[in-house]
């Protein structure tokens, strides 16, 4: 198999790695702090490790990994939950220092029923980025969560 060198996609996801101080509004509730640890492997995925609370304020552990498949010219993902039993699977393109990420996962309000999502990666600048979670309803997309991080290291 032959090495694959970054390309820019890929260098656009590693200006994420770090340690970053989060703050999560949304979700009806107070902003919530947390933390986040972003590391790259290989150079072509980041893997982040995030303080999220669970649906009762508790303690909880976010896992995001991303990176850009060459072949499709796409960007791919996960998102798991320690609060969750579902995998969130992210199909994604970048417009800027956008970056869209759809999914389908369990509506909110009927978790028998899977509904489109997208999580929108933003990065601002090398000491700032958001993640945005919006959902699709009655066509239209609803943001219902922010995550502001700011750089620690």
């Amino acid at each position: 198999m032959e090495k694959i060198e970054p390309r820019n996609e890929h260098r656009w996801l590693q200006r994420l790695v770090g340690e970053w101080q989060s703050e999560m509004t949304g979700m009806g509730g107070e902003p919530v702090r947390g933390t986040a640890r972003v590391r790259g492997l290989g150079g072509l995925w980041i893997v982040c490790e995030a303080d999220m609370p669970d649906f009762e304020g508790k303690p909880g552990t976010a896992l995001i990994t991303l990176g850009y498949n060459i072949g499709k010219q796409r960007h791919e993902g996960t998102f798991v939950a320690s609060m969750m039993d579902f995998q969130w699977v992210y199909d994604g393109h970048r417009e800027g220092d956008r970056l869209n990420l759809d999914t389908q996962g369990p509506a909110m309000d009927d978790p028998k029923k899977q509904v489109p999502y997208r999580d929108v990666v933003e990065i601002e600048s090398d000491d700032r980025w958001y993640l945005r979670g919006l959902m699709q309803k009655d066509g239209a997309w609803q943001e219902f969560m922010t995550t502001t991080y700011r750089r620690v290291k």
